[in-house]
């Protein structure tokens, strides 16, 4: 009876714990969304430059991550050469830069409900791309799947109430790039052993990421920023906002390590809905029917897919185990049988 207690309250604090994680996940991830959509937004705080906003997540997170790293050493850094560094990472940070750019430029434009439904395209953008690599194989069935995904956001999108061609177009763009470095991080990072947690990961990455925007941001805000009040910084509204970045960085780590990848697309759906709501009821943005029913569909089409990879990985762990036992099986029965013949050649 004891020990059924005993397990009983080990089982409810890892499920409490795994809650925990999950909790603080969606808030950072939906605080971190509203948040840029309200600095950004003209109707709100009306300081539209993605490109600054961006660039000032990156200085904070890659002086937060060097100060953890380089500072009080309760990190240790990934052993990298110049050359792995050029050739991989410098490739990812530029792509990462562009997504943040581009995502982050898109909610000027679009309702923060309609990038939600947008987004729902990124495992056909992975699956896509992954193909391309040939880090997928090329199914069928998959394909089929895709496509009813990208027939729901299509229902979506021609639901919008205030569609805009120039912030779906950015938000598309961001959702490629993002995909392209997902795929990337498998080819040039993983696929060499090499494993980077988000303080790792922004202190190669945020640095790289900031020489990509600088180019850009010369040309294009600056010269804005600089004849106008706007380059004035509200220090508690920016810094807030990058630390709830930082914040959301160290959350994906833990959902992620703590928890299940079924957990953390579960997470996910809940988050896009619980925005998709909030956008409805607190910043009055337009949810028709039509909207709904799109999202509806590419939800099943997701929430399909991630369950098949799901499957797949069980399927291939599985396969895995049996391998790995069968080995172990035939170690022993060739263990035995030299013990065999050893006992043979003492008798004989």
């Amino acid at each position: 009876m004891g020990n059924g207690g005993a397990i009983s309250e080990s089982v409810l604090k890892k499920i409490l714990l795994s809650y925990t994680y999950v909790a603080i996940w969606i808030f950072l991830s939906f605080t971190v969304i509203v948040y840029n959509k309200y600095i950004l937004d003209r109707k709100l705080y009306n300081w539209p430059f993605p490109i600054s906003l961006t660039m000032i997540h990156m200085s904070f997170c890659a002086s937060l991550a060097f100060s953890i790293i380089k500072v009080f050493k309760l990190v240790e850094p990934v052993s990298m050469s110049r050359e792995l560094y050029l050739s991989s990472v410098v490739p990812i940070g530029a792509l990462y830069s562009f997504s943040l750019w581009l995502s982050n430029s898109a909610y000027i434009y679009l309702s923060v409900s309609f990038i939600q439904m947008l987004k729902a395209l990124m495992p056909v953008a992975v699956y896509s791309i992954g193909v391309f690599f040939k880090k997928e194989s090329f199914k069928g069935d998959t394909m089929f799947n895709m496509l009813s995904i990208s027939f729901g956001v299509a229902i979506a999108a021609y639901g919008e109430a205030k569609f805009d061609s120039w912030g779906v177009i950015l938000q598309l763009g961001a959702v490629a790039f993002e995909a392209t470095r997902l795929v990337l991080i498998q080819i040039l990072l993983t696929s060499k052993g090499i494993q980077l947690n988000p303080i790792t990961s922004l202190y190669y990455v945020a640095p790289c990421c900031l020489v990509f925007l600088f180019i850009p941001w010369i040309f294009v805000e600056y010269p804005i920023l600089r004849d106008t009040s706007s380059f004035h910084l509200d220090f508690v509204i920016f810094g807030t906002n990058s630390f709830c970045a930082f914040a959301l960085n160290l959350a994906v780590f833990l959902l992620v390590g703590k928890t299940s990848a079924l957990t953390m697309n579960v997470a996910g759906v809940v988050k896009d809905w619980l925005l998709i709501a909030f956008s409805w009821s607190v910043i009055k943005d337009t949810v028709t029917p039509i909207n709904l029913f799109g999202y509806g569909l590419a939800f099943l089409g997701v929430a399909y897919y991630n369950h098949s990879k799901l499957q797949t990985l069980k399927a291939k762990e599985a396969q895995k185990k049996a391998a790995e036992a069968d080995e172990e099986e035939g170690k022993l029965l060739e263990t035995r049988e030299s013990e065999g013949v050893g006992e043979n050649r003492d008798q004989s």
